[in-house]
This record gives C-alpha cells, sequence and structure tokens, in this order.
C-alpha cells in the first residue's frame, strides 16, 4: 500500500534544475493525496511558464515509479502562487500577472531600455507570456525601438470599466508614454504628474494574463521608483550599468534605493551593458574600450549576481533604431553571441525570480 510518508520520501529526491536543492525543502510540493494506486499532488511553480516545468514533472513520476511502486498512477497539478496583493486601483489588472521586474539604472546613457526590450524579447522566447512598460516617462524611447510608433490605443471593456490594451509585437505586449505624447516635444512634468502618468499605464491597461511584466524605469533614484515601490509588488529590480567607475558609483546609490525600507524590492542583478568591443569582421575579439570587469567585481563585493554583459555592437544599436531587436531570432543574422548574451540574461532572471522562493 503506497503512502503519504513514501510519496513524500520519493519526491525529497527530486531537484529543482536552477537551484540545485529538491522540491520538498523548497516548499513546491503541496496537497499530496493518495487513494490505492492513485497519487495526486500540487508542483508549486514560480510561475506558469517555468521553462523546467516538464522537467520537473517527469522526474517526480519517475521517483515515484523507481522508489515507490511502479505501477503508481501519478496526477500532477503545476500551479503557482501570485504576487502579494497590490494597491485597491491595480488589484484587477495585476491578479493576472505574477511577476514584475523593474530594470533600473543609476545614470542615462548605459542602454537601460535596449536592455529591457531585449530581455522581455528573450523572456517570451521561452514560451513565456511577457508584458512590456515604457515607464520611462520623459522619455519613451520603447516605441521605436520595437517600431510601433503612432500606434493606436484601444479600449477594452471589463465589468464597468474601460481599460487601454496594449499594443502587441514579436510576442510581447508594450504599453508607452510614447504612444499619447508628440514624439518631438519635450515633456516639462513635475514629479507628480509623471508619478500619475506612470500609475494610468499601469492601472488602466488590460494586460490580461502575464507571466512576467517588464518595466523599464527613468534612470535615477526618484519619484517615479517611489511610486512603483508603493503602487505594485515588485518581483526584483535589474540595475544596467556600464564598466566605468562613475557609472558604477550611480549603480550603489542604485541598490541602496531599492533595499531603503520604503521600497524594499530585492535586486535580483546587475547587467553590465557595453562591456566589451567586438567588430563585426573580428566576431572572436573582444576590446574593453571602458574597462573590464568593474560590474563583475562590483557584483562580488556587495553579493549581488552578474545576470549579463552585453557586448558593444553596432548591430545592438542598429536594430533598435530598426525597430528589430537583437533579441530576435532572424536567419539573416549572424550576430549569435548577442543573441546569446540575451538569452543567457533571461536564463538567469528566471533563476533569481525562482530563488525569490527561499529567501
Amino acid at each position: 500500500m503506497i503512502t503519504t510518508t513514501q510519496i513524500e520520501m520519493a519526491l525529497g529526491h527530486v531537484n529543482d534544475p536552477d537551484l540545485g536543492r529538491s522540491l520538498t525543502e523548497l516548499g513546491m510540493i503541496e496537497n499530496i493525496k493518495v487513494e490505492g494506486k492513485k497519487v495526486s499532488f500540487d508542483l508549486v511553480l514560480t510561475t506558469p511558464a517555468c521553462p523546467m516545468k516538464k522537467k520537473m514533472s517527469d522526474d517526480c513520476v519517475n521517483a515515484i515509479h523507481e522508489l515507490v511502486d511502479r505501477e503508481a498512477e501519478v496526477e500532477i497539478n503545476l500551479t503557482s502562487k501570485p504576487q502579494p496583493d497590490p494597491k485597491e486601483e491595480f488589484k484587477e489588472v495585476f491578479k493576472h500577472i505574477h511577476h514584475t521586474v523593474v530594470v533600473a539604472s543609476g545614470k542615462g546613457g548605459v542602454g537601460k531600455s535596449t536592455v529591457a526590450v531585449n530581455l522581455a524579447i528573450a523572456l517570451a522566447k521561452t514560451g513565456a507570456k511577457v508584458g512590456l512598460v515604457d515607464a520611462d516617462i520623459y522619455g519613451p524611447s520603447i516605441p521605436i525601438m520595437l517600431g510601433v510608433e503612432g500606434e493606436e490605443i484601444y479600449g477594452h471593456r471589463v465589468g464597468d470599466k474601460t481599460y487601454m490594451l496594449p499594443v502587441e509585437k514579436y510576442g510581447i505586449k508594450l504599453m508607452s508614454v510614447g504612444f499619447f505624447v508628440d514624439a518631438n516635444k519635450a515633456l516639462a512634468w513635475r514629479g507628480p504628474m509623471a508619478s500619475g502618468a506612470l500609475k494610468q499605464l499601469l492601472g488602466e491597461t488590460w494586460w490580461g494574463e502575464i507571466d512576467y511584466l517588464v518595466v523599464d524605469m527613468p534612470p535615477g533614484t526618484g519619484d517615479i521608483q517611489l511610486t512603483l515601490a508603493q503602487s505594485i509588488p515588485v518581483s526584483g529590480a535589474i540595475i544596467v550599468s556600464t564598466p566605468q567607475q562613475v557609472a558604477l558609483a550611480d549603480v550603489v546609490r542604485g541598490v541602496e534605493l531599492f533595499r531603503n525600507e520604503a521600497v524594499n524590492i530585492p535586486v535580483l542583478g546587475f547587467v553590465e551593458n557595453m562591456a566589451y568591443f567586438t567588430p563585426a569582421e573580428l566576431p572572436q575579439n573582444k576590446y574593453y574600450i571602458f574597462g573590464k570587469g568593474g560590474c563583475r567585481k562590483l557584483a562580488e563585493e556587495m553579493n549581488i549576481p552578474l545576470l549579463g554583459e552585453i557586448p558593444l555592437v553596432q548591430s545592438i544599436a542598429e536594430s533598435g533604431d530598426s525597430g528589430k531587436p537583437a533579441a530576435l531570432y532572424t536567419p539573416d543574422k549572424t550576430e549569435d553571441a548577442v543573441r546569446e548574451a540575451f538569452d543567457q540574461l533571461a536564463r538567469n532572471t528566471i533563476t533569481e525570480i525562482c530563488k525569490l522562493k527561499i529567501k
């Protein structure tokens, strides 16, 4: 006769592939039920789009068959835990969003928006449902980078309220203040006006089911960051920098902002953009024109993961200007190293979100 204890012990031999620790230790196994040869339980994922869910499910079934009973009929319910509740005005929208990741920088000009766009696309390539918010209120650039500037925004009725529908491109959903302002005019908004605009983008857009909502923040540490932190649940922040010491000094200030009690957002890791220069005609060569290893050293000193090192390649800038981001897989391009850098960033981001379960 199969017992619950036998099932628990068998599943204790199954590890999360990313974390290397057992599913039972991580609290990912719940509601074990045994009726004769029938075994059922919940496998609690970080997100429904977890790329390793099939492997973990198969490993669970194999463990039970090998360690308990080869004739056991195993039923696994894949589920996930929602984020904490947002403020009331955002609750209806965010109950369908599993993880929100903000992409920030201590200063401008480090390629934060480029990283945010390509991270969103790389996450979508894993099969996840991805949304992208262009929260850089003063300088919205993502519509250009995705080739959707001038798109018309439509309404969507849910109950007694009408929401905005995001624009869809390359498998991701996008909302930006750039859809509502003249791109040729500067936005002279004071802090409260900018914060109000961000609240509208977040709370009045109907995203539907989203695994990862990537938010491209304005540079620096100010009202927008505080508004976001105090309005919605954020899984973690990614901080983008370049290798120069002046940029790294701003990274430290960014970390302190997110660690502040009033904000309290986990820092998932750093991204070193423009880490090295690789000329198109010499794809194997690396030239560290802005310095070498600065962000990696800082990551080690602050005990924060380095999620990725993105090369300085002409095609990245060109792809953003043309509305075809570098993370896309297209058969006529040869920049495999660039795409792999963004794919690795996406994989590392997912891994760090998974680790939040046990911190």
